[in-house]
């Protein structure tokens, strides 16, 4: 069976986020996830993980200004400096976490004005530099595919263009973030995919929601069993993110999980 890690920005909504920790370890949980760790001090973090039993498998390097709608600044020319503090800090929470890995968001294309080619060769630029820093740390730098319904305009949406940005970089320790959820919207073939991609190495992470509605992975149109026994298949042993928001209640909604 796959090892699952509940995602606290999403999971366990009906608690505050420090709470979330024990809520995740009572179900059953024994690694997390989250978008940003930035709001609280990166030891506090350390001991709700530890009181819990938890891992730290997974976050994001700072995005910019997420609350007024940046998603990444990782392909924005004139803000390389921003982007490697904010990675530096990314690595600081990540050595107090013993967080593995860290995920950089590639940023949103402009409406007019810097083309995507352009945009494309400064993410590269900076993919490279963040995990040449992050090989020090033991740390692997993640890039995700983001469906275009979620988030229009952002610039990796395709599988195979994630591949090939890992591949022409060619650090060990860049990865790509496999999220079923995105990679149905977008393509659909998951079951191919998981099975091309995965024994290329090149997959770090892989991430699970239900289709279309982002709920629990056992509802919608994605066949949750199957795709856990294709994962198993594969031999894949990392994470498997469980990255959505509960119908109702969190925990009444594992059914999923136990069944596994």
């Amino acid at each position: 069976m796959p090892r699952f890690a509940a995602n606290l920005s999403m999971m366990y909504a009906e608690h505050e986020f420090p709470d979330r920790f024990a809520a995740a370890a009572d179900d059953g949980f024994t690694a997390v996830e989250y978008l940003f760790p930035y709001e609280y001090p990166a030891e506090q973090l350390r001991r709700l993980l530890d009181a819990g039993g938890l891992r730290q498998v997974l976050f994001n390097a700072p995005p910019g200004d997420f609350a007024a709608g940046e998603r990444g600044i990782a392909s924005i020319p004139g803000r390389e400096d921003e982007f490697r503090d904010g990675f530096w800090r990314a690595l600081t929470y990540a050595e107090t976490l013993g967080c593995p890995r860290v995920h950089v968001m590639a940023g949103l294309l402009p409406p007019a004005g810097v083309g995507r080619g352009d945009r494309l060769a400064v993410y590269r630029r900076n993919l490279a530099w963040a995990a040449e820093q992050a090989a020090g740390n033991g740390v692997d730098v993640m890039i995700e595919p983001i469906n275009q319904r979620d988030m229009p305009g952002y610039l990796l949406s395709l599988q195979d263009e994630a591949h090939e940005i890992v591949t022409e970089i060619g650090a060990p320790n860049l990865k790509v973030q496999l999220d079923l959820y995105h990679c149905q919207i977008t393509e659909g073939d998951v079951t191919v995919r998981l099975r091309s991609d995965i024994p290329t190495g090149r997959v770090g992470h892989l991430q699970i929601a239900g289709v279309p509605d982002r709920h629990e992975p056992d509802s919608g149109e994605l066949a949750i069993g199957h795709l856990l026994a294709v994962i198993d298949e594969t031999g894949f042993d990392g994470w498997v993110g469980c990255e959505y928001r509960p119908a109702a209640g969190t925990s009444d909604g594992l059914g999923w999980m136990r069944a596994s």
